[in-house]
């Protein structure tokens, strides 16, 4: 049997991992400015982390939702405490896509409408109504096309309240930085105007948190950022550190009950675990303030390049722009510098999410690097 062939993959195979750094099986030294997606916040390979995974393990890995789990309520109170987000619960899943399609569903139900307001350039997962509210015709099925979702521009509140007035829209999704779209970011003011114009139309505002949420942005959540308080926010990627983990966090004015939620996976005993571990490293380790001080480093050394046309982001959110399609450029980075980053649906720009503990010598490496390949 062979594998089912969708991934385009670069020629390298990582073996083991610490800190900032992956290892392939030629024991070459890459440094990671991608962190797998964004996956990776507090370092490959973090002693703390996999002490308690360890302990955990030796204790009970996994059981159904159907019995007590006081990890999951452990989870909640520290989630509320660390994030500031209260007046929420928390229902746990096991991915980005899935917390997407949770998210979907639950606004649904509370307001008894189907159609979803998303927005261009958005990228919200690959799972059923995940991959129809994202901006990509090419990765959207017959079968995903059945739902009813108007994609308009950030920042355009006439369009979007002209979608709200048909009466038939259950929630607005936006990312306050996107991610796969290219770090694109709304203005504040349309922000907190939608976030008026959800109250007044009976909409749900779902936050989508699951790439710039845990810190990443410099605050816990992006939409922080904004006067405005989701309805619903979903969370994932960088929560677990590379455990399978995600989430939504809900207002309390949406009711819970029995049977319109479920998970196999969702909340086990090592997905609290690992998620409570990386709560208390970005706490003992600082690692939100890292974020914001490394990210503005960053941005004011790569100002000084002379072709980059545009920096986009926020904290360890980053993108670096160019007036030509960086393909070959990351290429070059991570094959003889050694260095990987990422993609998006902007061709010209390379993603820097980085593991929250980066330092500045790690962003100098990266800028010495990119200098020495743009000269070529």
């Amino acid at each position: 049997m062979n594998l089912f062939d969708v991934y385009p993959l670069y020629n390298v195979t990582p073996i083991k991992a610490n800190g900032m750094y992956i290892y392939d099986d030629k024991n070459e030294k890459f440094l990671d400015l991608y962190g797998g997606h964004a996956v990776i916040s507090i370092g490959h390979g973090n002693p703390y982390y996999i002490k308690k995974l360890t302990e955990q393990m030796k204790k009970i890995s996994f059981y159904s939702n159907a019995i007590q789990n006081p990890l999951q309520k452990e989870l909640a109170k520290k989630l509320t405490q660390y994030s500031k987000c209260e007046d929420y619960n928390l229902f746990m899943c096991s991915s980005g896509a899935e917390a997407i399609e949770n998210a979907l569903k639950l606004a649904s139900f509370s307001n008894k409408k189907s159609k979803v307001i998303a927005f261009k350039n958005s990228f919200h997962g690959r799972t059923s109504a995940a991959v129809a509210v994202t901006d990509n015709p090419k990765i959207i099925s017959p079968l995903n096309a059945q739902q009813k979702v108007s994609f308009i521009k950030f920042n355009n509140i006439d369009e979007l309240e002209f979608e709200l007035k048909k009466g038939d829209v259950s929630s607005i999704i936006f990312e306050s930085i996107q991610g796969v779209g290219g770090l694109d970011q709304p203005e504040e003011k349309f922000v907190e105007e939608m976030y008026l114009l959800s109250k007044k139309y009976n909409v749900c505002v779902i936050a989508d948190e699951v790439q710039s949420g845990f810190g990443r942005s410099g605050d816990f959540f992006a939409f922080q950022k904004f006067n405005i308080k989701p309805d619903i926010i979903t969370i994932a990627k960088g929560m677990g550190n590379g455990f399978p983990v995600g989430g939504i966090l809900v207002n309390h004015k949406i009711k819970a009950e029995y049977g319109m939620l479920g998970t196999t996976y969702g909340g086990n005993h090592l997905a609290c675990v690992a998620t409570l571990a990386v709560l208390n490293e970005l706490k003992e380790k600082n690692l939100q303030k890292n974020a914001l001080k490394i990210g503005e480093y960053f941005k004011s050394k790569l100002e000084k390049i002379k072709k980059i046309i545009k920096i986009k982001g926020r904290g360890l959110m980053l993108g670096i722009e160019f007036d030509f399609n960086v393909s070959e450029l990351r290429k070059n980075l991570i094959y003889k510098q050694k260095i990987f980053t990422g993609g998006s649906s902007n061709k010209n720009l390379i993603r820097i999410l980085p593991p929250l503990i980066i330092n500045k010598n790690q962003v100098d490496i990266f800028l010495k690097s990119l200098t020495i390949e743009l000269k070529k």
